[in-house]
C-alpha cells in the first residue's frame, strides 16, 4: 500500500493539508499539540502526533510534497522575538546547513527552541536529497519577518537543483476575509517556482470594496464570510497589538475584511451599530474568517489558538496549487475544503 504524497510539518489543525487535499494530495500531517491533533482527527486529517524533530524523509518514501509552517511565536512582532534577535545567527545555521555540517548542538543552545524549529523543513529536504529521492515541492509559510530565512533557503535549495520563489502575499488578496500577510515559499524540481497571481483586490482602509475596477474581484468583507451567523451590522474593537491601551485599538465594521485572526481573537469585542456588546466570535466563526469550513470540527483545547495559528486554507489552496502546477479550484471563501 502506498504512504502519504505530501508530508506537512508543524500541521496544526489542517489548512495545509484541507488545501492539499482538495488538489487531490494524499497529506499526513505531524503535530505535537494535542488540542490541534483532536481537530485534525475529527476533521478526517491523517495524523501523526509527535516532534518533527524525530522524523525525517525516510519515514515516508512514496512524499513527494513537503509542506509546512513552522512555529511563528519567536518572529512575530507580537511575540518577544527571540527569533528576530536571532535572525542572523538563524541564516548563518542555514548556510552551515547546506554545506552539511551537525548544526544541532547550534540550535540547541538558542534561547527559544522554537526559534531552531524554522530550520526543520530544510532538514528534511537536504536529508530527502542527500538520500537521493528530494522532494519535487517545497511550500513554507511563516509571518513576514521570516521572509530573510526564506531568502536564505532559495539560496540553499537554488544550489540543490530547485527552482524558488518566494515573498509575502496578502490573504485578501486571494478571496481570505481577512487582511493577514505571510511570507511564502515555492521550491520546484522540474518547473518553474513562481507565486500564486492574486485574485482579489487588496484592501485599503477608505476606499469602497468595488472601488477600483482592476479585473480582480473583490476582496471579501466580514459580513458577507459570516452572513448567515451575523445578520445585523457589527464592528469589530480589536485588542490585537495594543498592549492594553484602550485608546489604541482598531475597529473594523463588517463591510471590512478581518485584522489578523490570532489566538487571541476571543478578546475582540463585536459591538452593533450603538456601541452595544454582541456575542462574541465562536470558534466557527472565527475559523470562517481564517477561510476553514463554518463546519470543520473545532476540539480539544485552546481552540482559539489553534485558530489563530492556523493557514488560511483558502490562500494556501492557491499557494499549494501554483507550486504543484495545478489550476485553482473554484472555490469560496469558507469553502476551501467543500
Amino acid at each position: 500500500m502506498n504512504g502519504p504524497t505530501a508530508v506537512d510539518l508543524f500541521a496544526g489543525p489542517g489548512g495545509l493539508d484541507l488545501a492539499a487535499r482538495i488538489l487531490g494530495l494524499d497529506t499526513i500531517g505531524i503535530e505535537w499539540d494535542a488540542g490541534a491533533c483532536e481537530t485534525r482527527r475529527a476533521a478526517g486529517l491523517a495524523t501523526i502526533q509527535g516532534d518533527v524533530r524525530a522524523y525525517g524523509p525516510a519515514d515516508f518514501p512514496d512524499a513527494h510534497t513537503l509542506l509546512g509552517g513552522p512555529p511563528c511565536q519567536t518572529f512575530t512582532v507580537a511575540g518577544a522575538g527571540a527569533g528576530r534577535r536571532a535572525l542572523d545567527t538563524v541564516l548563518d545555521l542555514a548556510t552551515a546547513m547546506a554545506g552539511r555540517e551537525d548544526v544541532t548542538g547550534r540550535i540547541a543552545a538558542l534561547n527559544d527552541e522554537r526559534t531552531g524549529l524554522v530550520l526543520e523543513p530544510l532538514r528534511w529536504a537536504l536529508a530527502a536529497a542527500d538520500a537521493g529521492r528530494p522532494f519535487e515541492t517545497v511550500v513554507l509559510e511563516q509571518v513576514p519577518q521570516v521572509l530573510p530565512v526564506w531568502q536564505a533557503y532559495d539560496e540553499v535549495l537554488s544550489a540543490e537543483g530547485y527552482s524558488v520563489a518566494a515573498g509575502v502575499l496578502r490573504a485578501e488578496e486571494y478571496g481570505v476575509p481577512q487582511t493577514r500577510r505571510r511570507a511564502v515559499l515555492i521550491a520546484r524540481r522540474g518547473a518553474v517556482a513562481a507565486l500564486p497571481a492574486p485574485t482579489h483586490r487588496p484592501y485599503l482602509r477608505g476606499i469602497p470594496q468595488g472601488a477600483v475596477a482592476s479585473g480582480l474581484l473583490p476582496w471579501v468583507s466580514m459580513g458577507e464570510a459570516l452572513a448567515d451567523t451575523r445578520a445585523e451590522p457589527f464592528t469589530v474593537v480589536s485588542n490585537y497589538g495594543t498592549g492594553g491601551d484602550p485608546k489604541a485599538r482598531g475597529q473594523r465594521t463588517c463591510a471590512e475584511p478581518a485584522f489578523t485572526v490570532t489566538g487571541k481573537i476571543s478578546r475582540n469585542r463585536i459591538v452593533d451599530a450603538d456601541g452595544r456588546d454582541l456575542p462574541r466570535l465562536t470558534p466557527s466563526e472565527a475559523g470562517r474568517l481564517q477561510s476553514f469550513p463554518a463546519d470543520h470540527p473545532w476540539s480539544g483545547r485552546d481552540v482559539g489558538q489553534q485558530v489563530g495559528n492556523a493557514v488560511p486554507p483558502l490562500l494556501a489552496a492557491h499557494v499549494v496549487a501554483a507550486a504543484v502546477g495545478l489550476p485553482m479550484p473554484a472555490v469560496g471563501h469558507g469553502r476551501a475544503a467543500a
